[in-house]
């Protein structure tokens, strides 16, 4: 972040009210819609201020360049962002805030749906459980017509393990009457191949299913895309449920 590093050279830019008035983000949004805008430009609407030498728009660049994307920005915490200059934490918040409403925006259509294949647990889960940096193991309960009844977090592990008991996993699903259920996990390295451990566990919860006459439908693995290989390994898809 060359442009707020304390010390480094600075160019100066313009102030967001000295740009013309056409290419001030909120007054571009107001005529033109949200979809005329770039992310940099929409990012500065939240910041409103930027810091001397670079305005709003620099540092929501900035920001972007730090994390690599959009995406890479959306994973982190309020204590991640407070700290780089500019922000502070009224803007981490409303940062954070930001992105947790974009998330559930895009899961509130897919909770309407019949939840009955891998491909659309990825997509109703995906974009949450890859910002997490530790493995987190999550239940679907779901009624009769495999409807969403809620999602509940079992386990939050470590980097690379989550620590769960099919009692722990099934609890909820008692408690809600749910008729089925899908667990999900995730692997923050990004590969979603099964460990020894993943394979344990859902011999375990199958044989649970069975005693509690609840139905299993999945057990999803959400990784990262990456070429030549799916960003999710399901259970089901692979002939073990």
């Amino acid at each position: 972040m060359k442009a707020m590093d304390r010390g480094a050279k600075t160019v100066p830019t313009l102030k967001i009210r000295e740009m013309a008035q056409d290419e001030r983000p909120r007054e571009k949004l107001l005529a033109r819609g949200a979809t005329a805008l770039t992310d940099p430009e929409l990012i500065a609407i939240l910041l409103r201020t930027g810091l001397p030498g670079a305005n709003a728009v620099d540092v929501a660049r900035q920001l972007l360049k730090r994390y690599d994307s959009l995406s890479g920005l959306s994973r982190c915490t309020v204590q991640e962002i407070e700290v780089i200059p500019g922000i502070g934490e009224a803007k981490a918040i409303q940062l954070v805030a930001a992105f947790g409403l974009g998330r559930r925006l895009a899961n509130e259509r897919l909770a309407r749906q019949k939840l009955d294949s891998p491909e659309l647990v990825h997509e109703l889960m995906a974009a949450e459980m890859r910002t997490l940096h530790k493995e987190s193991l999550r239940v679907i309960l779901l009624d009769t017509r495999y409807h969403l009844i809620r999602i509940e977090e079992v386990s939050l592990g470590s980097v690379n393990e989550s620590i769960a008991h099919p009692r722990d996993v099934f609890r909820p699903a008692v408690i809600a009457s749910a008729y089925a259920v899908i667990v999900v996990h995730n692997h923050p390295s990004g590969d979603p191949s099964p460990s020894q451990s993943d394979h344990s566990l859902t011999r375990r919860l199958v044989e649970a299913a069975e005693l509690l006459q609840i139905k299993l439908l999945d057990h999803v693995i959400i990784g990262a895309p990456a070429e030549g290989r799916q960003p999710y390994f399901s259970f089901k898809e692979a002939g073990v449920l």
